[in-house]
């Protein structure tokens, strides 16, 4: 299957450049075999691993937003050969290609554990669970070791004998990279083992992947200056808002004026970002007035609301109803999506079972005395084994798993089966095209029906069936990053062996990091919503029945309040989960020794709580894909879901497919705010306008349409947007860790004293002023994409 045959993945869960499909030709290694040259070493294992982290931090907290990630690989080489030249510069030290390979390969780890992680452990909290530390770890380190083991043995089947046939284009892509950062004599060993071979032009490819890095880098320079302006000193409003009044009550339109989400729609391209923000209008400027027109005159509540709908304002009624229209719509076009890969799935399947039987077959055939090349070295299939059955034996012995005999046998079937599909499709059809949430998708709705048959619905089954959803969803997604490195280390000459250890090395980092930093994202941005009185025990809230209480002899947990709320009440709880809608909404409470609910704690991530009882705002994450995975569990184990709300978002999915619009990026559009997905437009409309520019400019060129694409995706505008959601991301993480230190929590509520009164805050002009600092990021970006700031240099 050729990559211009294959349509990009409708909403795609990885973004990146999209390179050009590569000529199948005969072999020969940058490096040959014969030729050894510093590889796996101390130092650029660390610096991968470090950068793999980052991206990692950056990847999640952008699947937290919206619900995809942006491809590391190419950026963290070019990362890695700019740093070693600098040291070099300094006297320290320059790095052969193929340790500049393992940076990469340990660095791209982390992008793709944190897609797993965003994707599913969310769920945890939106079935009514703690996000335990142990849990999201062990998921974390037990799925992201065990799709890069299962790979490991199908490395020769696809990446060696396959080659010419599955093209890895990002892989392909990276390799031309760090070629074109080779230095001199890694040059000249080339042209030694293969004058005949060598690529043309490559002095142009070099200037441009240098010009590439400091592009890269500006980017994200740019991104961390204006997310700190902007959300630490509060310079200017972070979601500029409008809400109109009659006749269009309850309409509204905002912005959340983020680096992060500009450079996600430039590289996802108009028309993903276009679609995606048709779902916003829908939600806002339809969905909600229409609820507020025919409901506003109802005197009661109306069910799964908690207050009469004339008492909402726009964002109540999105928490309300909305959300569920667009979690239905969601999983519809998840499903949708599914069944639309199957085929594909399917075929990448019987290859790689296929190609598997082949490798064993030439194995058996090849002497025991004959040597193996360096190039051909992997991970003994003995060690690869022991560590699979290891990791099997320890998702059965933690317990906050869940984890049975069953799940565990499902997770080494869908496991092995996905990661097989994941990394023949990214050989096929690219990262970008490869339906990992389809998988998972998959993995749940087998596993919750194996489980209905037995009888299996109780509340623990919920965290066994989203354990085996998570572990195999990280594996497969791991797996597919696992074939691309290799890919690309097979090209141009790595020791498969070092990097297979590599990317354990740095699988393992990110994930023992990427727990802790998704707890503090959803602890940093947690609500806790007055319930009742403290003194006197008497429910305040609206929507919450006046006898409403716990039984306290049944908790057997407690908590106190975190946070810069915790400040002023240090009282010890004890942790309620309310599963069912009586008396008030289902939740998490903390309940006093009377067994009174005294709060709500709204988490940060798909919480609705946007304003703490002080006046102070937080950031809340939607989670789009942590919702749809919740929704399949719950639908399918207790059926107690608003159905009514649910189906319509059902209909709106199917009415898009039967008028040819493909439903998953628009019912994403439903489900998450309408400030997320606009700035997430207007980054899409700066590509569009760059694309025009390109074509005019190679209209002399005769170039088809899809070396068009190529040319786009190649444009310094995509390395500025990658630096943007790098740096605007990384900035966002540190700023929620700094909620943690009390002398933050006090320098945030100076700042905001001191700009209470700021024309960029207050007053008729606020909204329209606070876009102006975003005008400037975009017209920088459309600059950068043009060439007319920080142009390559040309040779």
């Amino acid at each position: 299957m050729a990559i211009h045959e294959t349509p990009p993945q409708e909403y795609p869960d990885i973004v990146g450049p999209a390179p050009e499909e590569p000529q199948g030709a005969a072999f020969r290694p940058f490096i040959p075999a014969a030729v050894t040259l510093p590889e796996l070493t101390l130092l650029p294992l660390i610096m991968g691993t470090i950068l793999g982290v980052v991206f990692g931090a950056s990847s999640l907290y952008l699947v937290l937003k919206v619900g995809l990630t942006v491809s590391a690989s190419i950026p963290v080489a070019v990362i890695s050969i700019t740093l070693f030249r600098l040291l070099a510069k300094m006297g320290v030290r320059n790095a052969s290609i193929l340790e500049n390979n393992i940076v990469q390969t340990a660095g791209s780890a982390g992008e793709s554990i944190a897609f797993g992680v965003g994707v599913t452990m969310p769920a945890i909290m939106i079935l009514g669970f703690d996000l335990e530390f142990t849990r999201v770890m062990l998921v974390s380190v037990l799925g992201g070791l065990l799709g890069i083991l299962m790979m490991i043995p199908l490395r020769r089947a696809l990446i060696v004998q396959q080659h010419g046939l599955l093209k890895y284009p990002e892989g392909t892509a990276c390799a031309e990279v760090l070629k074109a950062g080779a230095t001199d004599e890694e040059r000249a060993i080339a042209a030694r083992y293969a004058a005949e071979s060598a690529p043309a032009g490559a002095p142009a490819a070099v200037a441009a992947t240098y010009s590439g890095a400091r592009t890269i880098f500006a980017g994200f320079g740019i991104g961390v200056l204006y997310k700190v302006a902007n959300q630490a000193f509060k310079l200017w409003k972070e979601v500029p808002e409008r809400i109109f009044g009659p006749p269009f009550t309850a309409g509204s339109i905002s912005a959340e004026i983020s680096p992060e989400l500009l450079g996600v729609g430039y590289i996802i391209g108009p028309r993903i970002a276009s679609i995606m923000c048709g779902g916003g209008v829908l939600a806002y400027l339809v969905l909600i007035p229409a609820i507020k027109y025919f409901g506003g005159s109802a005197t009661g509540v109306i069910p799964p609301g908690t207050v009469p709908i004339s008492q909402m304002d726009p964002g109540q009624i999105r928490g309300a109803y909305v959300l569920y229209i667009g979690a239905g719509a969601v999983a519809a076009g998840g499903i949708i999506s599914l069944a639309r890969s199957l085929p594909t799935i399917w075929q990448g399947l019987k290859g790689g079972l296929s190609d598997l039987r082949g490798q064993r077959a030439a194995a058996a055939a090849q002497t025991a005395a004959t040597a193996r090349p360096r190039t051909d070295q992997d991970l003994s299939l003995k060690v690869v084994a022991v560590g699979i059955v290891v990791l099997i034996a320890l998702i059965l012995i933690f317990r906050s798993l869940q984890m049975n005999l069953l799940g565990a046998l499902l997770i080494v079937l869908f496991g092995f089966l996905f990661v097989t599909v994941s990394s023949r499709l990214t050989g096929e059809i690219g990262s970008s095209s490869n339906p990992i949430s389809g998988m998972t998708v998959a993995t749940l709705l087998l596993t919750c029906l194996i489980f209905l048959a037995l009888g299996w619905t109780g509340p623990t089954y919920y965290v066994t069936a989203l354990s085996v959803g998570a572990i195999v969803c990280i594996a497969s997604s791991n797996g597919g990053t696992t074939s691309q490195d290799l890919k690309t280390g097979f090209l141009i000459g790595s020791t498969p062996k070092a990097q297979q250890i590599a990317i354990l090395v740095g699988a393992l980092a990110s994930a023992l990091v990427l727990g802790p930093i998704l707890l503090a994202l959803n602890e940093s941005s947690t609500v806790y919503v007055p319930i009742a009185d403290r003194a006197s025990g008497r429910i305040v809230a609206q929507g919450y029945a006046p006898d409403l209480h716990a039984d306290v002899a049944k908790l057997t947990t407690t908590a106190q309040v975190k946070g810069s709320q915790g400040q002023a009440d240090r009282t010890t709880y004890h942790v309620w989960h309310k599963t069912d809608e009586a008396g008030g909404p289902s939740g998490q409470y903390l309940v006093d020794d009377r067994g009174v609910p005294v709060y709500l704690v709204d988490p940060g991530i798909n919480g609705v709580h946007r304003t703490r009882p002080d006046g102070s705002t937080v950031t809340k994450f939607d989670a789009p894909k942590a919702t749809l995975m919740s929704y399949i569990i719950k639908g399918i184990l207790n059926r107690q879901l608003p159905w009514a709300l649910v189906l319509l978002g059902v209909m709106i999915a199917v009415v898009l497919e039967m008028s040819g619009i493909p439903s998953l990026a628009f019912a994403v559009g439903v489900y998450l705010p309408l400030s997320s997905s606009s700035p997430i437009l207007i980054g899409g409309l700066a590509r569009w306008l760059v694309d025009r520019y390109l074509r005019r400019k190679l209209a002399g060129r005769n170039l088809t349409e899809e070396e068009l694409v190529a040319e786009g995706d190649k444009s310094p505008g995509v390395l500025m947007a990658s630096g943007y959601i790098a740096g605007g991301a990384i900035a966002g993480t540190l700023y929620a860790f700094a909620h943690f230190a009390p002398q933050f929590e006090d320098f945030d509520r100076w700042i905001d004293a001191t700009l209470a009164h700021s024309p960029l805050h207050a007053g008729g002009g606020s909204d329209a002023l606070s876009v102006l600092p975003f005008v400037l990021l975009v017209a920088l970006l459309y600059l950068a994409g043009r060439e007319m700031i920080l142009a390559p240099k040309r040779e």
